[in-house]
């Protein structure tokens, strides 16, 4: 089993088959995973929106509320949304299994659960996961107007500035979420490439929602910004005759950042960023960085 720091992981278990809980269960205490049980989906959803587990295993066939569509709601919920689930069914046919990765869930196991590939199967998505989560929360640090959303628009995470910028332009009434979202879903629908734009025509400001990444299952990595003001990177790129990526490189440099999070910033390596420094510096007529950054904070301000 890969490593993961067991005492401090949850693993929600929602299944109605009491002989299933029980071998999950003694599984997972066995591994040192602390674990949540449900006996319904109404319960499981209770119980995660209540504390926020690492991992839902999730039966896909229950009484009242199935597997799928509590899955539903709980990626419909962006406090929940996050959270990996893997569906656990007695079911092998392709339609079931299309279904409960279609609607979100990371991953399918068949009953009888053997423990072994369990373990295996709920570090490999605790892992990705963590990943995940690393780089939203550097995304929020940078103050970034990123989002994702799936293919019915729904935001399945957004960075405080994104949420700040939408309510700004387009009001926080709930007719303006569900126009937000339906837009977002016709404009997906296209399959729009990386760098794609479309415009929001909000109530105070339109917006402009670029692609900057099509993911897997589902999801769009979005960047929203005010269409009425011309990007910072633009401004630097049209005044001071710099290529595109010269033109972010700057930009963020004048933000302050270090040139390891500029390259973590742009997913580009240091000695590029490096690379392209040594062009900007004399096309600014300058000879250090500190010197560069001055000519740009005075430009965009």
């Amino acid at each position: 089993m890969m490593d993961i720091n067991r005492e401090t992981t949850t693993v929600l278990v929602i299944d109605d088959a009491p002989e299933s809980l029980s071998l999950i269960n003694d599984t997972l205490e066995k591994a040192g995973i602390n674990t949540l049980v449900a006996l319904d989906g109404k319960q499981g959803l209770a119980i995660a929106n209540r504390l926020k587990p690492d991992l839902i295993l999730l039966d896909a066939i229950m009484p009242n509320m199935d597997g799928f569509e509590t899955c539903k709601i709980l990626k419909a919920s962006p406090g929940l949304a996050t959270i990996p689930v893997i569906f656990m069914t007695g079911l092998v046919d392709t339609e079931s299994v299309v279904k409960g990765l279609g609607i979100g869930g990371v991953d399918y196991l068949t009953k009888p659960v053997r423990p072994a590939e369990l373990l295996a199967r709920i570090a490999v998505h605790l892992k990705i996961a963590q990943v995940t989560s690393d780089a939203h929360q550097f995304l929020d640090s940078v103050g970034q107007h990123v989002a994702t959303v799936d293919n019915e628009g729904n935001f399945l995470w957004a960075t405080p500035e994104t949420h700040a910028l939408l309510a700004s332009a387009l009001g926080i009434n709930e007719g303006a979420k569900q126009l937000l979202t339906a837009h977002l879903k016709s404009w997906l629908a296209l399959n729009p490439k990386v760098d794609n734009t479309t415009q929001l025509a909000g109530d105070e400001l339109p917006l402009n929602v670029t692609v900057v990444e099509a993911r897997g299952h589902g999801e769009w990595l979005l960047k929203f910004s005010d269409a009425t003001v011309i990007p910072g990177e633009l401004l630097l790129q049209r005044t001071l005759n710099l290529t595109q990526r010269e033109s972010e490189v700057l930009y963020w440099l004048a933000c302050g950042k270090a040139n390891k999070e500029i390259s973590e910033i742009l997913t580009i390596s240091v000695r590029t960023v490096n690379k392209h420094l040594e062009q900007i510096f004399p096309k600014l007529g300058v000879e250090n960085r500190t010197a560069a950054a001055g000519i740009a904070i005075r430009i965009l301000s």
